[in-house]
């Protein structure tokens, strides 16, 4: 069975910094887009940032400059760099594996307060 697996949520001040990490098991990982989205309470989950399974990113206009997306295949790894975190950053955030199937992660909490 697929199973994806963040990890490195927390509570954080603003502008601090977090990486969230996914873990991929039993999936042809090259062959999959990976993706992070999040939901904030009250709120439609939105996506955040993609990074193909050929390495080109791209990411949302709200993240553009602040996050950034990466993966190691040889690990079977995604990544989501967070800098400069803004209280509006708050929500949980979900990997994705998008390719022949999509497959969603539990997701991890980000809190950004004081």
């Amino acid at each position: 069975q697929v199973q994806l697996v963040e990890s490195g949520g927390g509570l954080v001040q603003p502008g601090g910094s977090l990486r969230l990490s996914c873990a991929a098991s039993f999936l042809d990982f090259t062959f999959y887009d990976m993706a992070w989205y999040r939901q904030a309470p009250g709120k439609q989950r939105e996506f955040v940032a993609r990074i193909s399974k050929y390495g080109p990113s791209n990411h949302a206009d709200a993240v553009k400059g602040r996050f950034t997306a990466s993966r190691d295949n040889a690990k079977k790894m995604a990544y989501l760099q967070m800098n400069s975190l803004k209280p509006e950053d708050t929500a949980v955030y979900y990997c994705n594996a998008n390719g022949s199937r999509l497959y969603w992660g539990q997701g991890t909490q980000v809190t950004v307060s004081s």
